[in-house]
């Protein structure tokens, strides 16, 4: 793994682990993720029973959905089937959820818990590109999440 990954996983990791506001943590994350795959834009949630709620972005523009419930969009695949997806058009996918409106793909990765616990949160990003997610990005963000778990569990 390059040196540039294994640098932003260790900062991610720190950053989660830190004393600051959650919702500022999670902005920061948000960005490192961002940063990391020269993504459009990156989207950390908190999973609660009904709904999934916006806890940080990146970049300036702010969100279409700062929630939304539970059986909306391809983030009700990824949490009920506990694995990442990928939208590589999201123009023929109609379901869908997409942040932005120049979003033509998305990732959208859940944060499990310790011991395969219960989805806590996920990891969303956008790009203006269709098929913008390799399995290689695939990769990395499930790793950024991984690197984020400390952002979930030290409420």
């Amino acid at each position: 793994m390059p040196i540039v990954v294994n640098n932003t996983l260790n900062q991610i990791r720190s950053m989660a682990m830190g004393g600051d506001d959650r919702t500022e943590k999670a902005r920061r994350l948000a960005e490192l993720v961002s940063n990391l795959g020269g993504y459009r834009w990156v989207g950390i949630f908190d999973i609660g029973p009904e709904k999934a709620t916006i806890l940080g972005w990146s970049g300036l523009e702010s969100p279409a959905h700062r929630s939304f419930s539970m059986n909306e969009g391809l983030t009700s695949v990824a949490i009920q089937e506990r694995r990442a997806v990928i939208c590589n058009d999201v123009r023929a996918e109609g379901r869908s959820l997409t942040m932005l409106p120049e979003t033509l793909s998305e990732i959208i990765v859940p944060v499990i818990s310790p011991g395969g616990g219960q989805v806590i949160g996920t990891i969303g990003v956008e790009s203006d590109r269709t098929d913008a997610f390799s399995s290689r990005d695939q990769e990395v963000i499930e790793q950024c999440a991984q690197s984020a778990l400390p952002l979930w569990l030290l409420r």
